[in-house]
């Protein structure tokens, strides 16, 4: 619930009566399945289990899987206790085998995990999917450890449900610094100088170290506790879809997902147990309606941290 926040702390909070007003809009689990035009563009209040055997068939373009990785963490009022590596995966199949059904011939899968959980996700998807590559992100948050390595990165599996899939190479170029420019008889090679940089768009690889994890100065930010960036998520989006393609998210959280897909023109939907979580997804909706901006994604490319544009965006959301 709202809380009374410091001068520049910007974390999206509800207050009682947001809450009630917005857990209106949300979809609760029905008697009979669901038919396709009653989900798309709405968040589901429910358990996984029960929604996932309602749902159409054949309906996903793109399906993004942040599911809670094998540590002990709490969710709100809930907790994921951690569980021995065999039981995680079995725990794994047991709801995506479901999804199964649910995806379209063409469509792509990625599935979020830490270094602990990555081999169980990579042992599930294989049985269902193809498995195209593995992308580590850097996730800069978290405190040192005294006797081991920091962990600060985690891994997405990037999956297919056969050789034809979609990938817009040109919609996810990354917009590079150029620290030391390189010129052929006196002009740019491979680079481009503007008043305040030079810089080079480049094709993106699947180490990503340009994500920014959301905290609290930023106007997405939220309470919950693995809550995934905007940025992340558009890059998905834009690689593996297009507009109006179907964007389904089974762990929704606080809506990034959602929220990501409706700023870039697709359709969704997700399943998230919480109902203050469905309810900050709604909130975040509603406030996507007016302000369509995804940090670090501007004119088409995606800025890398600490460039120009990308200071000149967080300056100018202040």
């Amino acid at each position: 619930m709202q809380k009374k926040s410091a001068k520049y702390n910007r974390t999206l909070t509800l207050s009682r009566k947001e809450m009630e007003s917005l857990k209106g809009n949300l979809l609760t689990v029905p008697e009979s399945k669901f038919a396709l035009s009653q989900i798309t563009n709405k968040v589901i209040n429910g358990d996984i289990f029960h929604v996932l055997d309602l749902l159409p068939d054949n309906f996903i373009d793109l399906l993004f899987i942040d599911p809670p990785y094998n540590l002990r963490k709490k969710f709100n009022e809930r907790s994921f206790k951690e569980m021995n590596d065999t039981k995680y995966e079995e725990w794994i199949n047991s709801w995506l085998s479901k999804i199964v059904r649910l995806l379209k011939p063409h469509a792509s899968i990625y599935i979020c995990c830490d270094w602990n959980s990555s081999q169980a996700i990579f042992n599930s998807a294989s049985k269902y999917f193809n498995i195209q590559n593995r992308i580590t992100w850097e996730r800069e948050k978290g405190r040192g450890a005294k006797s081991n390595w920091k962990n600060c990165s985690e891994d997405i599996w990037f999956c297919t449900m056969s050789d034809k899939f979609i990938f817009n190479i040109e919609d996810v170029k990354l917009k590079r610094k150029v620290l030391a420019p390189y010129k052929v008889n006196g002009k740019p090679k491979d680079w481009v100088t503007s008043e305040q940089e030079n810089y080079r768009v480049t094709y993106p690889s699947n180490l990503w170290t340009d994500i920014t994890v959301p905290f609290w100065s930023m106007p997405e930010n939220t309470e919950h506790p693995t809550q995934k960036p905007e940025k992340l998520l558009a890059k998905i989006i834009l690689a593996s879809s297009r507009k109006g393609d179907f964007v389904f998210d089974p762990f929704l959280g606080s809506g990034t997902t959602a929220v990501v897909a409706k700023k870039l023109g697709r359709k969704y939907s997700g399943v998230e147990i919480d109902l203050t979580y469905c309810c900050l997804a709604e909130k975040r909706l509603e406030l996507a309606d007016e302000n369509k901006n995804i940090q670090g994604y501007e004119d088409g490319v995606f800025w890398e941290r600490n460039t120009f544009n990308e200071k000149k965006r967080k300056i100018s959301n202040i």
